[in-house]
């Protein structure tokens, strides 16, 4: 997809999550689709009833709204002199067809941030976890292609792609009840998954990047072999695994942790961090400020949203004094300028249903500013 700054140098370089942004990939919401139930994830009927039982491509009236509250997002950016660029959907409503499997559709290429993850001058497409998002990585491709071309310093990796067979999953790991709210609790805080060690799996997504330092989600889309691979592929980083207990669905870590700028670092009260052994009290031994985020405005998600009400926790940091922040965000937003931040408010409601807010939306390229180490007492 061209954008009116195609012409500009880039530079593919990011280290954290809060340094000024200069190039950003932002999702579209064009021919994504219903979700439908697999090995990894086990979707509810949506609280409409006219949505309920659907595949296959979602209505166009519910794509148009995402899209203009997307594209009101990008040209915010750009008038802030980000350079915005944009994937090219592929046909989701095909069947992923494998050796080993078959699906009957695809979801869609609005969130970025959980298929890309850039350390430096990398960019590392993930594994996924979801047999549904196997080929979601090709939306990308077209930008990834440009961007080695243009800069002889960046490195295109992609993580072995997995076979997702039977031996991935659990097998019925979500026959329990969803009103069956302790049993589903106590099996995630004992570390019990759906995915097994059988191959190495993680998203994007569940990374959080402080310079030498990640921070690695193991949940539902990332397994300890995924955290070991990570480890071995960024040697000179620090890869600190991290669990959170309470959370009936632990998937991607920007709802749970989440670092604002050097120093502070937004924490989910309903969601305790656990660390490795040892590592603790690594953010208290570096000096870094834990703040408990506070409560989501809503209490219940847009209809065939099927993510948590902490998306508030989910923002776009522009710079470490600025963000974009949903507008009906409210307690989030009012906490965030009460931390010294310039709160850029949009709507973005409607762009929930395709997979989740605006750090979910988004792929760093280019942020300045060197890898610092932010936590030398380990």
């Amino acid at each position: 997809m061209t954008t009116p700054d195609a012409d500009r140098q880039i530079t593919v370089s990011s280290w954290n999550e809060w340094d000024p942004l200069r190039h950003v990939i932002l999702g579209v919401a064009d021919g994504a689709c219903f979700p439908v139930s697999e090995p990894a994830i086990a979707y509810d009927p949506p609280d409409d009833p006219a949505y309920a039982g659907k595949r296959g491509r979602l209505p166009q009236e519910l794509v148009d709204r995402a899209n203009e509250e997307l594209d009101n997002v990008a040209a915010i950016l750009r008038r802030r002199g980000v350079r915005v660029d944009r994937p090219t959907p592929i046909d989701f409503a095909r069947p992923v067809v494998t050796p080993d499997f078959e699906h009957p559709s695809m979801l869609g290429c609005m969130p970025a941030r959980d298929v890309l993850l850039t350390v430096g001058s990398e960019v590392l497409e993930a594994t996924m976890s979801y047999r549904s998002r196997w080929f979601e990585y090709l939306a990308y491709r077209p930008l990834l292609q440009r961007y080695f071309e243009a800069d002889p310093r960046m490195r295109h990796s992609a993580a072995p792609r997995p076979r997702l067979t039977a031996a991935s999953y659990k097998p019925d790991y979500f026959a329990t009840s969803i009103a069956d709210f302790d049993k589903i609790i106590s099996k995630a805080d004992a570390l019990d998954f759906v995915t097994t060690e059988e191959e190495p799996l993680f998203d994007a997504a569940d990374v959080a990047r402080c310079g030498r330092d990640l921070f690695v989600q193991h949940g539902f889309t990332t397994n300890l072999k995924g955290v070991d691979w990570l480890r071995r592929h960024f040697p000179d980083h620090r890869v600190h695994k991290v669990n959170f207990r309470n959370d009936p669905d632990p998937v991607h870590i920007d709802c749970s942790l989440v670092p604002l700028r050097p120093g502070l670092v937004l924490a989910n009260p309903s969601r305790p961090i656990v660390m490795e052994p040892g590592k603790e009290k690594l953010f208290e031994r570096n000096g870094w400020e834990v703040v408990m985020a506070a409560k989501p405005a809503h209490d219940r998600q847009m209809p065939l949203c099927y993510y948590s009400v902490w998306l508030s926790m989910n923002f776009l940091i522009l710079d470490p004094k600025t963000v974009i922040a949903e507008e009906t965000e409210v307690h989030q937003n009012e906490q965030l300028s009460r931390l010294g931040f310039e709160v850029i408010t949009v709507p973005f409601r409607h762009v929930y249903a395709f997979g989740g807010s605006l750090h979910c939306a988004t792929a760093d390229v280019h942020r300045e500013g060197p890898c610092v180490d932010y936590f030398p007492r380990q």
